[in-house]
């Protein structure tokens, strides 16, 4: 009879939870040890799957985004029928408005045709692109569902566990150290976002976003069928009558809290794009940190430790990449094959001086 392979994961956002589901599905012995689940970036996202309106070039990048888009439902699905709890999907599609005229036409409506989308926009508008296959997913409700499901799994979840350090031998990683002692297994995935750069020295860093929601009156239904994913702005109604608002975009480090500028810039512009908003009773400000890299694109697979696997840098597609990274990651730990669609993403892009063992 072969032993499980043990597996530690660092890290409790969205992409520890679905690399470590897909791990225990293929029958490993998956360990999550994570600090506080309520500071992941999961938390603070707005649940936007919108690798079209984001205009993603032709790339890997875009390849990866598109796969996982394509993954979504069914996975959101059968997560939900585990944790029985709903995550929110919802597949509304995005209108991307503009306030300049448009040369290209690829997904284009003009105004007349945007109205028949969407009424109560700026008059401002010249029109909108349309991307009826980008959806969202609402993250906090995600992130539960995600939870539930672990617990449903039977996978060991460990809080309150303060990673300190990787301890490592030569081209191996051979333990960590925690505020809760050390810890040891067969493999070890780094999935610790903007915080990353906490364990090791790759090129991962914070990048704040402030966010708010408002409250539809319960008159007013939803008036908002489809995110508006504007200029410097996006505004995300969700089916129960919260719409949230986001997102500055900060160098600061891990400065905390809501500042008035972050707050003045975000409902200038939400009401700009559609005036209704300024009606309706403000309900929460918050902030949270993306784990950005220099090309704003994740790092995936290898490190320069063989029992070490990296899962990070997702920037703001944290929550769109989830379904992905997980069926990849956990396939590339297991096979210790890397697919195609994983190569781009090899911390061997940056600076080879980056990770040095």
């Amino acid at each position: 009879m072969h032993r499980q392979r043990e597996i530690l994961i660092v890290g409790g956002g969205i992409i520890s939870l679905a690399i470590a589901l897909e791990l225990q599905a293929q029958g490993a012995a998956v360990t999550i040890l994570c600090r506080d689940f309520s500071e992941a970036a999961t938390h603070a996202a707005a649940g936007m799957l919108a690798p079209q309106a984001e205009k993603i070039p032709p790339s890997p990048m875009l390849d990866l985004c598109l796969a996982s888009r394509a993954l979504y439902a069914d996975w959101v699905h059968k997560l939900e029928a585990i944790a029985g709890m709903n995550a929110g999907y919802w597949a509304c599609g995005i209108l991307a408005p503009s306030y300049q005229p448009c040369s290209e036409k690829n997904h284009w409506c003009d105004r007349a045709q945007v109205q028949s989308l969407q009424l109560g926009l700026s008059d401002e508008i010249t029109g909108a692109w349309w991307f009826p296959e980008d959806a969202q997913v609402d993250n906090r409700a995600l992130a539960k569902v995600l939870w539930m499901a672990a617990k449903e799994a039977e996978i060991e979840i460990q809080t309150g566990v303060t990673v300190e350090k990787f301890l490592t031998d030569q081209h191996r990683v051979s333990a960590i150290a925690t505020n809760q002692g050390t810890y040891e297994s067969d493999h070890y995935i780094l999935a610790t976002g903007a915080w990353s750069q906490d364990l090791l020295p790759i090129p991962v860093f914070p990048r704040k976003g402030q966010m708010l929601s408002v409250r539809v009156p319960p008159a007013l239904g939803v008036p908002l069928q489809h995110v508006l994913f504007g200029e410097e702005i996006y505004i995300v109604p969700r089916q129960d009558g919260r719409i949230v608002i986001g997102a500055t975009s900060e160098d600061v480090g891990f400065e905390s809290g809501n500042t008035p500028f972050g707050m003045r810039s975000l409902l200038s512009a939400a009401i700009r794009l559609y005036p209704a908003l300024q009606q309706f009773p403000m309900q929460e400000f918050w902030y949270g940190f993306r784990p950005a890299t220099p090309d704003e694109c994740p790092i995936l697979g290898a490190s320069p430790y063989s029992n070490l696997t990296l899962a990070t840098g997702h920037y703001r597609n944290g929550i769109l990449l989830a379904p992905i990274t997980g069926k990849l990651i956990a396939n590339f730990v297991l096979t210790q094959k890397s697919e195609p669609l994983l190569q781009a993403f090899d911390w061997s892009r940056f600076s080879s001086s980056v990770l040095n063992p």
